[in-house]
């Protein structure tokens, strides 16, 4: 559906296979260079900021040359002004998993492009309300180990789904990337076109 401009490369700075999935989806080409940045959020930061700091830093830990575009991105979950990350452990969880229970909460994305002359950002916002869970569905799923590594430790795409009421705003926000912003934003930009030489 779409290509990028002529004489640039795309590289996607996130080892997340969510976030590759979505950019292939709409057809665009790009090398992945997973960045490699603490993502402990700073006291007092919001999710925004967390989030778009984060972001930041990933797409300037990633080599670039002539020519090249990095895109990072940095997924946080927050709840009454709680930040929750990814659950270091079973424990941490369930403890994450009981308090959305039954609960809405917001999803935040950041994310960052290291461009040739500079720099450009943005954030992706939705709210995901969960429905109520019984104690033995939430130990099933923290035992299915698809919480590791997840923020908030829920995945929409996956098992999760079958925890989600209702996803108010981007979708693709919740899985790890607002694609409607991101593409609008290299649209802009003018790193990539609509791919008119598709044929359906």
């Amino acid at each position: 559906m779409y290509r990028l401009t002529p004489g640039l490369e795309l590289i996607l700075a996130s080892a997340s296979p969510r976030r590759r999935e979505l950019l292939g989806r709409i057809g665009l080409e790009f090398a992945v260079a997973p960045a490699h940045v603490d993502e402990t959020t700073a006291p007092g930061e919001t999710a925004q900021q967390a989030a778009q700091r984060l972001a930041q830093a990933k797409a300037l830990a990633t080599p670039a040359g002539p020519g090249q575009v990095v895109l990072a991105a940095d997924t946080l979950v927050t709840i009454d002004g709680v930040i929750l990350g990814k659950p270091a452990d079973q424990a941490q969880a369930v403890a994450m998993l009981e308090r959305l229970n039954g609960r809405e909460h917001q999803v935040v994305t950041g994310f960052h492009l290291r461009l040739p002359g500079g720099q450009r950002g943005g954030l992706g916002l939705s709210n995901v309300r969960f429905r109520r869970l019984a104690p033995a569905e939430i130990a099933a799923y923290v035992r299915s180990g698809e919480p590791m590594g997840k923020a908030g430790a829920y995945a929409v795409q996956g098992l999760g789904a079958a925890l989600v009421e209702a996803v108010s705003g981007s979708y693709t926000n919740v899985v790890g990337l607002p694609l409607a912003a991101v593409v609008k934003l290299l649209l802009e930009l003018g790193l990539i076109a609509p791919n008119a030489e598709e044929r359906p």
